[in-house]
């Protein structure tokens, strides 16, 4: 199973932690963080990430040897780019210190040699006293007031952290499509399409498909060149869902994000002739920042433009049919905004359709017999 999303008490911790760091309060910021190293590893996403903020809380101090064993621990977390990230802030913190030229400062001359100079000029000194006196006392400097917080260093650096930690997911265009198939009544099948423009597999989409093989319905992968399709088996409607709500949880802790929960309902009701199915998917995506390049969406199969009652915020959009000919919607998701579906569709069933239409015949049959025999002509009789 995968990691669920992180505690609110941790997520409230980390805020506050890159919130001191804005201000510059690396004290208070390293009080927040060294409880939360000692309950987290290196070697999880959430420890390296909160290391990452103490690297730049300790760099504030001046504590150019803690940041730098910060960094070294790092080099056991199990994500390949946050190890690259603490292997180059390493190199810079251990780069030797350049030697500075010598006609780069000013040399004062040493006062003890020039003391005879002095005492043989003590009264032309006296006479330039003086006439200093005697010039007006200078203007006193403006005030300045105190020395402000290096506010922009701080917002820059807790924004460059926020891009670090979302760096797995941004690495060039991606698509996330899942797709729900209708494979009968009560049956689903999950399956998720990740396309990288650049023709390889991310670390992200190495991790996604890493937390998916594990857990009660474990998705099989499947590459065709820069495209990964992770897909399960035909499920039960009530596993299919919960294979769709680990996934939202797996994506969401892979890109150091805090979810909701989805609200996944799904009824079914048979009428002999078919299933009457109704759906209702509402993902909060409030709290995922707008992400460029990113395109998330989910696709619906068999399914017609005219089953949705509801799409918010973004419209369905009807697909050309490509296979068995059936009708496909794709629902896109926008970052940033409650997304809900409603749809509701009937599912025929071929038996139920052909005994309705034997026993429509049967009566058909009966009732043209009543005709026959109200007319006189008696009961059909063999040849003899």
């Amino acid at each position: 199973m995968a990691e669920r999303a992180l505690d609110p008490a941790i997520s409230l911790a980390l805020l506050s932690a890159r919130q001191a760091i804005e201000r510059g309060e690396y004290g208070l910021s390293l009080r927040l963080l060294e409880p939360l190293a000692s309950t987290h590893g290196p070697e999880t996403p959430v420890g390296a990430g909160l290391r990452l903020l103490m690297v730049t809380a300790y760099m504030g101090q001046g504590q150019s040897e803690q940041a730098a064993a910060c960094c070294r621990s790092l080099q056991a977390c199990r994500d390949a780019t946050l190890r690259a990230q603490a292997r180059d802030l390493l190199t810079v913190l251990e780069a030797p210190a350049l030697q500075r030229p010598r006609n780069w400062s000013m040399t004062l001359p040493d006062l003890a040699q020039q003391g005879a100079l002095l005492e043989g000029n003590g009264a032309g000194l006296a006479s330039l006293a003086s006439r200093r006196r005697q010039r007006p006392p200078p203007e006193p400097p403006p005030p300045v007031g105190p020395t402000p917080a290096p506010l922009g260093f701080a917002a820059l650096v807790a924004v460059l952290l926020s891009l670090l930690l979302l760096l797995p997911l941004l690495a060039g265009c991606m698509e996330v499509r899942s797709e729900l198939r209708f494979e009968g009544p009560g049956r689903l099948q999950l399956s998720h399409r990740l396309r990288s423009d650049s023709g390889q597999l991310t670390p992200w989409q190495r991790s996604f498909a890493e937390a998916l093989r594990a857990g009660p319905a474990p998705f099989q992968s499947q590459r065709q060149g820069g495209v990964q399709v992770l897909s399960t088996k035909v499920l039960p409607a009530e596993q299919a869902l919960a294979a769709l709500q680990r996934s939202l949880d797996a994506a969401a802790e892979l890109a150091g994000v805090s979810l909701p929960p989805a609200d996944l309902q799904w009824r079914e009701r048979n009428w002999l002739v078919g299933v009457r199915q109704s759906v209702s998917l509402v993902v909060d995506l409030t709290s995922l920042p707008p992400l460029a390049g990113v395109d998330l969406s989910l696709q619906l199969v068999p399914v017609s433009a005219t089953a949705v009652l509801a799409a918010e915020p973004l419209p369905v959009r009807s697909l050309a049919r490509q296979r068995r000919g059936d009708p496909e919607v794709l629902w896109p998701l926008q970052s940033g905004q409650l997304n809900v579906l409603e749809l509701r569709c009937w599912r025929w069933s071929r038996l139920g359709l052909g005994s309705c239409a034997i026993a429509a015949g049967l009566v058909l049959v009966s009732l043209l017999q009543r005709m026959r025999l109200s007319l006189g002509f008696g009961l059909p009789e063999l040849p003899a």
